[in-house]
C-alpha cells in the first residue's frame, strides 16, 4: 500500500489556500502552531512555525462543499489534535489508521489491514528498533491513530491511544517561519526563560533563520 502522491492539483490547492488565510485569517479559519519537539524529525524541525489550516475538515453543507476545498481526512494527512489524555496540549502527527482499520508495527514496518505502508518520509535512529513489535490496535468509530515521522523518538497512539474525530484541530498546511531552537526549550517556561529566548530571538533572527524552510508545503 502506498500514499497518494503529490500532484500540480495539490500545489495549486495549496497556494490557493494560503492565499486565502493571508487576506481573510480568523481563528475559524487557520491556527499558528510550534514544533517543540523532534518527534516529526527530519519532515518537521523544532523551531518549524506552521500554518494549520482548520476548515479542511470541518463539517459543512452541500452549498458551501462548491465554495470552500473542504476534505476528507485520509492516510498520509500531516494532522494538528488536541492530545487526548490533555486537550489543552495540541500535538502534530501522521494520520495511520482511520476507523475501522487494523494496524500493526514489525520492526521498522507499519501494516494496515495486512499490507505494509511505503513511507518515504519515516526517520529511525535506534539500532534497536528493528527488533519491535506493536499492536495490532483496531481503530474504533470516529477515531484515528497517529505516528510521529521519527518512529524512535514519538510519543503517538501506540503508547497512548485513538485520536477522537472531534479532538482534530485540522491539517498542516506550510512552514511560514523556522528557528534554529534548543531541543529543551519547550521545558523552559519561566519568566526568565522567556527573557533569554526573546533576548535570543532579537540578536540572532537573521542568522538562526532557517530561511531555506520558509513558505514550505508540508507533505
Amino acid at each position: 500500500m502506498e500514499f497518494r502522491k503529490s500532484t500540480a492539483r495539490e500545489y495549486f490547492e495549496s497556494i490557493v489556500i494560503t492565499a486565502i488565510i493571508a487576506l481573510f485569517a480568523t481563528t475559524f479559519v487557520v491556527q499558528a502552531f510550534k514544533i517543540p519537539t523532534g518527534s516529526m524529525e527530519s519532515n518537521l524541525l523544532i523551531g518549524d512555525h506552521l500554518f494549520v489550516n482548520k476548515f479542511i475538515y470541518g463539517m459543512h453543507s452541500a452549498i458551501m462543499s462548491r465554495f470552500l476545498p473542504y476534505k476528507e481526512l485520509k492516510r498520509g494527512d500531516v494532522i494538528v489534535f488536541k492530545y487526548p489524555n490533555n486537550p489543552e496540549v495540541a500535538y502534530v502527527k501522521r494520520l495511520i489508521g482511520e476507523p475501522g482499520d487494523k494496524v500493526e508495527m514489525f520492526g521498522r514496518t507499519v501494516y494496515v489491514n495486512g499490507q505494509a505502508l511505503k513511507e518515504n518520509y519515516t526517520q529511525y535512529i535506534d539500532p534497536g528498533s528493528i527488533y519491535e513489535h506493536y499492536g495490532p490496535y483496531l481503530v474504533p468509530a470516529d477515531h484515528y491513530f497517529a505516528m510521529g515521522d521519527n518512529r524512535d523518538n514519538s510519543q503517538d497512539s501506540r503508547f497512548w491511544g485513538f485520536v477522537p474525530r472531534d479532538h482534530i484541530i485540522g491539517k498542516a498546511l506550510m512552514i511560514y517561519w523556522s528557528y534554529e531552537t534548543p531541543r529543551d526549550e519547550y521545558l523552559q517556561t519561566s519568566a526568565t526563560d522567556k527573557m533569554k529566548q526573546f533576548a535570543d530571538l532579537f540578536m540572532n533572527f537573521f542568522t538562526k533563520t532557517r530561511w531555506s524552510r520558509s513558505f514550505r508545503i508540508i507533505r
